[in-house]
């Protein structure tokens, strides 16, 4: 591989050996006078061909010790996924830790809601995010606060699922954009697709689709608060009510009232945050 352009010491512009124009990470590769020939490809950590000039300018902006923590970060947590993860990870988590140290430095702690949902829906993740958090705070001498712990996890469940393109993912991301236009229309509301909010509700379907294909049941019982709900929220009702029957009818899972109210509660949830409602 010819390294043509250093970008920092950390990262070049390079051509593989079929002519083809990348941008490579590798710790060092940078530092010799280009253009140069790189023998030991064992001292790439990822490449990126056709890279989006948005990610090319956040190498400008991100600093390079940043970027390199990030790459370990993400080739950590891959050993550990089953799941794929999409490789511009590296560019997302880097820019959202320097987001949070300098919000650390300006303002407050941020707090997340659904902190405990992340958790118990995905431990692995949450593990992988508590253990990203640590070597971040040593690494950059800093001190994050642990709800950086979700912020995280996301990030890894995210990207999971923007990388996940076979056609039943596809179907079931596909599923939950019907759920959420039809949620808008039904209740009146414009859902605000890259807020927090929504990203619980997000993980929250797909945790449900989940259980539905492995036919794992709910927990029964809940027919005291699915009534109560009925009454106090009839508009919650039957969005759910039409949410579920198209679920029956597009991908034919059988549901029941412990499902329903599954439904509701969250659906409620996303209509709380986007009405104005409390």
């Amino acid at each position: 591989m010819r390294v043509v352009k250093k970008i920092n010491n950390n990262v070049a512009e390079c051509l593989d050996n079929n002519g083809k124009s990348l941008v490579a990470f590798g710790r060092g590769i940078g530092f010799p006078k280009t253009p140069y020939e790189l023998e030991d490809l064992s001292k790439l950590d990822m490449t990126f061909y056709k890279l989006d000039p948005h990610f090319q300018l956040l190498l400008d902006e991100i600093p390079e010790d940043l970027m390199l923590l990030s790459v370990e970060i993400v080739q950590n947590a891959q050993k550990e996924l089953s799941g794929k993860l999409n490789p511009t990870l590296i560019f997302s988590l880097a820019d959202h830790i320097q987001f949070a140290i300098r919000r650390l430095k300006e303002f407050k702690e941020m707090k997340i809601l659904f902190s405990q949902d992340v958790a118990q829906l995905y431990p692995k993740e949450t593990k992988l995010a508590e253990d990203a958090l640590v070597l971040i705070n040593i690494s950059l001498g800093v001190n994050l606060p642990h709800s950086e712990v979700t912020s995280i996890a996301m990030h890894f469940i995210n990207s999971q699922a923007e990388f996940d393109i076979d056609n039943e993912s596809q179907a079931i991301e596909e599923l939950i954009e019907i759920m959420t236009q039809m949620i808008e229309n039904q209740l009146a509301i414009r859902i605000e697709r890259e807020e927090f909010n929504y990203q619980r509700f997000q993980a929250h379907v797909r945790y449900y689709l989940k259980r539905l294909r492995e036919n794992e049941s709910f927990i029964n019982g809940n027919e005291t608060i699915l009534q109560s709900l009925k009454e106090s929220q009839p508009h919650i009702y039957q969005v759910a009510v039409v949410i579920m029957d198209y679920i029956h009818q597009s991908m034919g899972y059988s549901q029941s009232d412990d499902e329903l109210l599954y439904l509701m509660i969250h659906i409620n949830r996303l209509y709380e945050k986007n009405s104005g409602e409390k």
